[in-house]
Order: C-alpha cells, then structure tokens, then sequence
C-alpha cells in the first residue's frame, strides 16, 4: 500500500508585499507564457496573489488548503475571457510556490532530496 504524500507547510508569511508582489508577478508570466499574453491576465494574477496572501495572513500555511482556497474563491471570477479555469490558476500557483521552494512538482522531490539520495 502506499503512503500518503505528506502536507507541504509554508514557512511562516515575513512579508506579505513582497510574496505578493512575487506571486502575482510570476503567475502574470507564466499565464503569458503558457497561451498567449492576454489583458486578463494581469487581474486573474492580481486576484489569485490577493487571495493567497490574505489565506496567509490568517495564519493558512498549509498550501493544500491555500490551493482549495483559491479554486473556492476563483470560482466567482468571470473566466469568459480567459483559456483559464480556476483549476488551472490554482495549480499554477501551487507549481509555482513548490519550485520556489525546489520542490519538483511532477515526483514531490526536491533537489535536496536528490542531493542526498545521491
């Protein structure tokens, strides 16, 4: 039987501007990069960093729950013009924040992992 994958816990949020303004810019970047650059873009970024950090100033560092937190609250957003779901910007951010922190999001490992494998 397998085991199930242990809950990834965020650091404690040190600053909230500068993890927004990181999370926001890089989700912009890679909704750009993933289609095609749209207007939209720059909002569903804006919201998806809002909601991610204001998850993080009431104290949620679970990113599983921040991820559930988004798609929840995404699902309010106009995708109209947009090839994006509230799914895919979820999992964008959680790909996103695991790189940040090494974590290979395909296997759940990490360069540190490798390194000691190894």
């Amino acid at each position: 039987m397998s085991q199930p994958i242990p809950p990834i816990v965020l650091p404690p949020l040190e600053n909230a501007d500068v993890e927004q303004v990181w999370l926001k810019t890089n989700l912009h970047q890679w909704l750009d990069e993933e289609f095609i650059p749209e207007i939209i873009n720059e909002t569903i970024a804006t919201r998806a960093a809002q909601i991610f950090i204001r998850q993080r100033l009431e104290g949620e560092n679970d990113l599983g729950s921040l991820v559930i937190a988004i798609v929840t609250e995404m699902q309010s957003f106009d995708f109209q013009k947009s090839f994006y779901s509230e799914f895919a910007i979820a999992n964008a951010v959680s790909d996103l924040i695991l790189k940040s922190l090494g974590i290979d999001s395909c296997c759940g490992e990490g360069e540190e992992i490798r390194r000691l494998e190894n």
